[in-house]
C-alpha cells in the first residue's frame, strides 16, 4: 500500500493530468457519436417520411384507378341496352334461359375487359336472383344469399351511387372483400338488377404491398374506423377508434408526417384520403425498427470505442513523455536544495523541459556568483573586524601592566618583573603580529598562559588557572582569541564576592568535534543575565582584547554554522561553565 501510494506521488502529475484528458475524450465522444446517431436518425427519418408520402400518392393513385374503371363499366353497364333488355325479360323455356345466359356473357365480357385490375370480379344479379359471375373463383356468391343480404339494402337506399362496402360474412363465404354495388334502375326508378365489383382483401393488398416491409406498414381504415386491410393480417377486421382520429385529424394538419403514440408503440403516421373509396389510406413507420435497420449502433460504439482508445493511448504516450521529463526536472531540484546546490540541473526531456532547465540552470549560476561575492565580502569584513580589534589592545591593559612592573621593580622583584616583561612581550608579539584568522591549540594556550601570568603578575595567586589539554589536540586549529576572553572575563567578574578560586581550562576532541571548557568556581550568574545558554546583552569590551563574550558566540556561528558556538551555564555561588564546540581543523 505504501508503496502504491509513493507511486501516486511520484506520478502525481502525470495522474491528474492523464484523468482530466480521459475524462474529457470520453464526454467529446461520447457527445459527437449521440449527435451523430440522433441527426442522422432525424435525417433519414425526414428522408424516409417525404419518400412515403410520394408513395402513398401513387398507392392513391392506383386506388383511383381501380375506381374510375368501376365507374366506367357501371355506366356502361347501365347504358347497355342489350343488358338491360335481358333482365327485363321473363324466360319461358330452356331455350330462352340458354340464349339469354349467352348474351349476358357475351355483354358482360366485353364490359370486364375494361376492369382493372383483373383479379377483380364483376357480378349482375337479376330480380329473379340470377347470377352472372365473370370470376366465379373470386367470389363463388349465391344469388339467393346475396338478395336476402343486407348488402342489398344499402344499394337501395342509394340507388344512384356506387356503394362500396367490406364484407367478411357468409355472403363472401367468409373471404374477407371490398364490393362495389350499384343498383341497376329503369328512369322510373324501377331496380331490374343489381351490379357488383368485388376485390378481395389479398389483392386489394396488391395495391400496396410492394411499399411494405419490417416496420413499414399500410393500413386501409373505414369512417368507422375498421381496418379493412393491411400487411399485418393480424390487424385486419380490428376497430381502432384512436387510429380514426389521428388519421382526420392529420388531413387538417399542414405537415408531412406527424409521431403518434398508437398500438403502444411510437409511429410515423402518414395518412391519405381516398373520396372514391370513402377509406383512409394509412401508413404507420416504426422508428424504432427503422433506425435499427439503417443505422447499425453497435458498429458506430465499435467505431467510437476504437478512436477513444487510440486517443487515449496517443495521449498516454506524449503525457508520459512530457510528465517524465518535468518529474525528473522536480526530483533534481528537490536534491539540489537539500544535497547539492551547486550542481547544475540535466538539460535532457522535451522543449519544454529543457527551456526551463536552461532558464534554471542561468539563474542558478548568477545566484552563485552573487553568493560567491557576499561570503568573499563578508571574508574580507570578518578578517578587516579581527585585525583592527587585534591592533586595539586596550590602553588601559597596557598602562596597568607597565605600572604593574614598575611596581615589582621598586619593590626589587627583578625575577617576577622580568617574567611579566617577557609574557607581555611575547602576548603583545602574537597579538600583533599573527593575523591569520585561525591558529593551533599550542598557540593559543600559549598566549592564554602569558595572560594568566600576567594578571597573576598584578593581582596575586588568589585565581590559580589549570590547563588539562588533551595532547591530540595541540596541533588542531580554532579561531584566534576564541578562549581568552573568557578567561579574561572570569578575573574580572566571576570573583567579586568571592576573593579567592580557581580556573579550569579543557581542551579535548568529542564526537567529531574540538570541545573547549572554561570553568570557574566564583560567583556565577543570576539566570536573568543569560539567555538560551548565551549572555543575554552586549556586555562592555574587554581590557585586552575588546573582543566581546557574546561576539566570539557569534563569530564561531558566522564561521561554522548553527551546529557551533558556544553554550553558558552558570549557578548564583557555584560558578559558570563555559562549553565552546568547534569543529575539527587539522589546517
Amino acid at each position: 500500500m505504501k508503496k502504491l501510494i509513493r507511486i501516486i506521488q511520484a506520478n502525481n502529475l502525470f495522474i491528474k493530468i492523464f484523468l482530466v484528458m480521459v475524462i474529457s475524450i470520453i464526454a467529446v465522444s461520447l457527445s459527437i457519436t449521440y449527435s451523430s446517431i440522433r441527426m442522422s436518425s432525424n435525417l433519414f427519418m425526414d428522408t424516409f417520411s417525404i419518400t412515403n408520402s410520394k408513395i402513398m400518392n401513387q398507392i392513391t393513385e392506383r386506388f383511383n384507378s381501380f375506381t374510375d374503371s368501376i365507374v366506367s363499366a357501371s355506366l356502361e353497364v347501365d347504358t347497355n341496352g342489350t343488358i338491360k333488355q335481358l333482365l327485363q325479360e321473363e324466360q319461358e323455356n330452356n331455350i330462352d334461359q340458354s340464349t339469354f345466359y349467352y348474351h349476358m356473357t357475351i355483354e358482360m365480357d366485353r364490359i370486364y375487359a375494361e376492369v382493372d385490375p383483373n383479379d377483380a370480379n364483376m357480378v349482375i344479379m337479376s330480380n329473379n336472383q340470377d347470377i352472372f359471375n365473370m370470376n366465379y373463383v373470386k367470389w363463388p356468391v349465391d344469388g339467393e344469399k346475396l338478395a336476402n343480404h343486407e348488402m342489398i339494402q344499402r344499394v337501395e337506399e342509394s340507388p344512384n351511387d356506387i356503394v362500396y362496402q367490406f364484407e367478411d360474412s357468409e355472403v363472401t363465404n367468409g373471404v374477407p372483400m371490398i364490393i362495389a354495388s350499384k343498383a341497376l334502375k329503369l328512369r322510373s326508378d324501377y331496380i331490374y338488377g343489381y351490379l357488383f365489383f368485388s376485390l378481395t382483401e389479398r389483392d386489394l393488398k396488391k395495391f400496396y404491398e410492394s411499399y411494405t416491409g419490417a416496420g413499414n406498414n399500410v393500413l386501409l381504415v373505414t369512417p368507422n374506423g375498421q381496418i379493412i386491410s393491411s400487411n399485418q393480417e393480424e390487424m385486419i377486421g380490428e376497430s381502432s377508434p384512436k387510429l380514426l382520429d389521428y388519421a382526420e385529424s392529420f388531413e387538417n394538419e399542414n405537415s408531412e408526417y406527424r409521431n403518434v403514440d398508437i398500438f403502444g408503440q411510437n409511429y410515423i403516421l402518414l395518412s391519405e384520403y381516398i373520396p372514391s373509396l370513402d377509406i383512409y389510406l394509412v401508413n404507420l413507420i416504426d422508428r424504432e425498427i427503422i433506425a435499427d435497420n439503417v443505422i447499425d449502433t453497435s458498429e458506430i460504439v465499435l467505431i467510437s470505442i476504437a478512436i477513444v482508445s487510440s486517443a487515449v493511448l496517443v495521449a498516454f504516450l506524449i503525457l508520459r513523455k512530457m510528465t517524465v521529463s518535468i518529474s525528473k526536472l522536480v526530483n533534481q531540484i528537490s536534491d539540489m536544495a537539500r544535497y547539492q546546490f551547486n550542481k547544475p540541473l540535466k538539460e535532457t526531456g522535451g522543449y519544454e523541459t529543457r527551456k526551463i532547465a536552461k532558464a534554471f540552470n542561468y539563474m542558478l549560476n548568477e545566484l552563485q556568483d552573487y553568493v560567491q561575492i557576499l561570503m568573499n565580502t563578508q571574508e574580507k569584513q570578518r578578517k578587516a573586524e579581527l585585525e583592527t580589534l587585534q591592533h586595539q589592545i586596550n590602553p588601559h591593559f597596557i598602562y596597568n601592566t607597565l605600572a604593574s612592573i614598575k611596581f615589582m621593580i621598586r619593590q626589587e622583584k627583578k625575577e617576577k618583573a622580568s617574567d611579566t616583561i617577557d609574557s607581555f612581550i611575547s602576548l603583545i608579539q602574537n597579538s600583533l603580529s599573527n593575523i591569520e584568522e585561525t591558529i593551533t591549540v599550542e598557540q593559543e594556550l600559549e598566549n592564554l598562559k602569558n595572560y594568566v601570568q600576567i594578571n597573576q603578575a598584578r593581582y596575586g595567586d588568589r585565581i590559580q588557572v589549570n590547563y588539562l589539554i588533551s595532547p591530540d589536540c595541540l596541533h588542531l586549529y580554532l579561531p584566534k582569541l576564541v578562549i581568552q576572553p573568557f578567561i579574561e572575563n572570569a578575573f574580572f567578574h566571576a570573583f567579586t564576592k568571592k576573593k579567592t578560586g580557581f580556573i579550569q581550562i579543557l581542551i579535548a576532541q568529542k564526537d567529531h568535534s574540538l570541545i573547549c571548557e572554561i570553568i570557574d568556581n566564583g560567583d556565577g550568574m543570576i539566570p536573568e543575565r543569560l539567555d538560551n545558554k548565551t549572555i543575554k546583552a552586549k556586555e562592555k569590551r574587554q581590557l585586552f582584547s575588546g573582543i566581546g563574550v557574546k561576539n566570539v558566540h557569534e563569530r564561531i556561528q558566522l564561521l561554522y554554522g548553527k551546529n557551533y558556538g558556544v553554550e553558558i551555564d552558570s549557578k548564583p555561588a557555584q560558578g559558570t561553565k563555559v562549553k565552546i564546540k568547534l569543529p575539527v581543523k587539522e589546517s
